[in-house]
C-alpha cells in the first residue's frame, strides 16, 4: 500500500488561505470546506486533515497528522513534541506586551503587581520569570484586546499584525516578545517512506519560494556592449549570453529582482540593450 502524508490545516481563516494557495503553487489541489474533515490530493500522496489551529501541534505530536501548518507561537506556546523542518515565511505577527494608551510607561517594573490577560500563558510566564517580574496571569481564550477596557486586566499580552485592533481598543504596545510565522511541523522520526514525500513536498516549496520576487529577462545588445551590460545585470551566477543570426549580436538571459526591476532596466537601456522581454517566474530550481 502507497504511503500518504497526512498534512493538518487550520480549517479557515488567514492561515488556512495561505496554506491552500502554496500547496496550489506546489502544483497539489486540494478541496477545502469547513464540512470536510479530510481531503485527498488526486496528484501527490498527501491528504488534508482540518484542525483549529490550536489542535494540529499537539494533533501532529500524537502522530494522528504526520505533518502540520501552524504558528510558531502555537508550537512555542503547547510545547509539544514536534519538530520545526520549515520556516514559512507567511502569516508572520508578534506576540507583545500592551498596556491602556494613557497609562506611563517605564520599562518592565510597570507589569510588577498588574493582572495581564492572555491566551498564551506559558510563553508569558516564561518571561515574566527571566525578567524577575512578579505579575498575575489572566487566561483568556479569546478577545484579549477588551479586558483592560472592562476592567478584566490591567494589560495584555497577545497577537500583533497590524496594530489596529490595538489601536482601536486604546491600548499600545511596549514590549515585543518574539516574531511568528507559518511553520511546518513534523512528527519526530517520521517512517522512511514519508520523510520522502515530505522532502519532496519541501522541494517545492522552496522552488516556489525562489521564485517569489524575480524576474526572467532577456534582452538583445551588440557584442561590443557586453562588458558594460553584464556589469548593470544581475544573476544568480553570471547571464547566459547566445549568439543571434543578426552580425555582432548576442541575446543574454538572467533572472532580476523585482525590487531594483526598473533601476536595472534603465541601465540596461542606457548601455545600448534593446529588445528587452521580461517575464514572471513562478517557481525557480538552482
Amino acid at each position: 500500500m502507497e504511503s500518504i502524508l497526512r498534512i493538518a490545516i487550520q480549517t479557515k481563516g488567514r492561515l488556512n488561505e495561505d496554506s491552500m494557495l502554496l500547496l496550489g503553487e506546489t502544483g497539489i489541489k486540494l478541496v477545502s470546506s469547513s464540512r470536510r474533515l479530510i481531503s485527498a490530493a488526486k496528484n501527490f500522496p498527501l491528504e488534508a486533515l482540518f484542525l483549529r489551529d490550536d489542535d494540529i501541534p499537539q494533533c501532529v505530536a500524537d502522530g494522528v497528522a504526520d505533518i502540520g501548518v501552524v504558528g510558531k507561537n502555537e508550537v512555542m506556546e503547547q510545547q509539544q513534541k514536534v519538530d520545526i523542518v520549515k520556516h514559512l515565511g507567511f502569516s508572520k505577527c508578534r506576540l507583545s506586551l500592551a498596556i491602556p494608551k494613557d497609562a506611563e510607561y517605564n520599562g518592565l517594573e510597570w507589569f510588577s503587581g498588574k493582572k495581564i490577560a492572555t491566551s498564551y500563558p506559558r510563553i508569558l510566564k516564561s518571561f515574566l520569570s527571566e525578567n524577575n517580574i512578579d505579575a498575575n496571569i489572566h487566561f483568556i481564550a479569546g478577545s484579549v484586546e477588551i479586558a483592560p477596557g472592562i476592567g478584566l486586566a490591567d494589560a495584555i499580552f497577545d497577537i500583533v499584525s497590524s496594530g489596529s485592533t490595538l489601536v482601536s481598543n486604546r491600548l499600545k504596545e511596549v514590549q515585543n516578545l518574539m516574531d511568528s510565522e507559518a511553520v511546518l511541523v513534523a512528527t519526530p522520526n517520521l517512517s522512511l517512506e514519508k520523510q520522502v514525500i515530505l522532502d519532496e513536498l519541501i522541494f517545492r516549496i522552496e522552488a516556489v519560494e525562489k521564485g517569489r520576487g524575480k524576474k526572467y529577462i532577456m534582452l538583445n545588445a551588440p557584442n561590443n556592449k557586453l562588458d558594460q551590460i553584464i556589469k548593470v545585470l544581475p544573476g544568480m551566477t553570471s547571464p547566459t549570453i547566445m549568439p543571434l543570426a543578426r552580425n555582432g549580436w548576442s541575446s543574454l538571459h538572467s533572472v532580476i529582482n523585482e525590487s531594483e526591476f526598473w533601476v536595472v532596466i534603465g541601465n540596461l537601456k542606457k548601455n545600448g540593450a534593446e529588445g528587452i522581454l521580461v517575464i514572471p517566474i513562478e517557481k525557480m530550481i538552482l
